[in-house]
């Protein structure tokens, strides 16, 4: 399947994307310390009936580093679609991909015609502290060196089901690898939501379909009965077997689940 990549310089920023297939379009927002590769198992196959866009935030992967001008990741992926032409679209985001998926929902809600939030994160509006690099994380980078700081993220509870499958852990370890470090070393102008999304989810009118990991950690599991309690007419999943990394560590159900949804809208 024909695949274009590229940058686009936009909202202040240089965002790597890549874009394939007709149809619809569907975006896939990636999570903390990854990038678009997490969504290698999903973004050709729903390509086959959507317009795929995956593509990296502001930090990750191949797109520009934040400076300390402050900034706005929905406000990223909605510059990033004006930029492509896209003005509605199919979201999908995993951990804080998810909450960024959400916080976009509530901005943008003529822009968004489903959400589906996948063991995601309420950024900025409740207890949970475990989707983005933590404290003890960021510690670990300015106390110990990065490469540090990147071993005890790796061994971080999120991951324990995926190290059980070594294909999955060996991804895992080659993306984080690769991130570039720069949000555990520098403080992070990165703005969201005021007042923050957890109390703005009924506003949300968008088909939202809330997937979760059977064995992801306890706030996680709290934010998708929150998401699914608050958001009117929103479906959850709870996907047997797999931890956070939903998507990578059952890919053949995830797909499933993902496109019986879509299917209906």
């Amino acid at each position: 399947m024909p695949i274009h990549t590229g940058f686009a310089d936009v909202n202040g920023t240089r965002l790597y994307y890549e874009l394939a297939g007709t149809g619809h379009p569907l975006i896939l927002i990636h999570g903390s310390t990854l990038d678009t590769r997490m969504w290698d198992d999903q973004f050709e196959v729903f390509a086959q009936q959507y317009q795929g866009l995956r593509y990296d935030l502001r930090g990750f992967g191949k797109s520009a580093l934040p400076t300390d001008v402050s900034y706005s990741h929905p406000d990223d992926s909605r510059a990033l679609l004006t930029h492509l032409s896209i003005d509605h679209t199919h979201l999908m985001g995993l951990s804080m991909g998810g909450g960024i998926a959400i916080d976009f929902a509530v901005m943008y809600p003529d822009v968004t015609a489903a959400l589906l939030p996948v063991d995601a994160a309420l950024l900025g509006g409740c207890e949970w502290v475990e989707g983005r690099p933590s404290s003890a994380v960021i510690a670990q980078a300015q106390q110990a060196g990065l490469a540090a700081a990147k071993t005890f993220w790796l061994q971080h509870p999120l991951f324990v089901p995926a190290h059980e499958q070594p294909a999955v852990a060996a991804r895992l370890a080659a993306m984080v690898a690769d991130y570039s470090g720069w949000h555990l070393m520098h403080t992070d102008p990165g703005q969201g939501l005021h007042p923050p999304a957890i109390q703005r989810l009924g506003s949300i009118t968008a088909p939202t379909l809330v997937i979760v990991g059977e064995r992801d950690v306890m706030d996680f599991q709290r934010s998708a009965d929150l998401l699914a309690e608050r958001i009117a007419g929103a479906t959850k999943v709870v996907m047997p077997g797999v931890g956070h990394m939903a998507n990578m560590e059952d890919p053949a159900r995830f797909n499933e689940i993902v496109r019986g949804f879509l299917a209906e809208r």
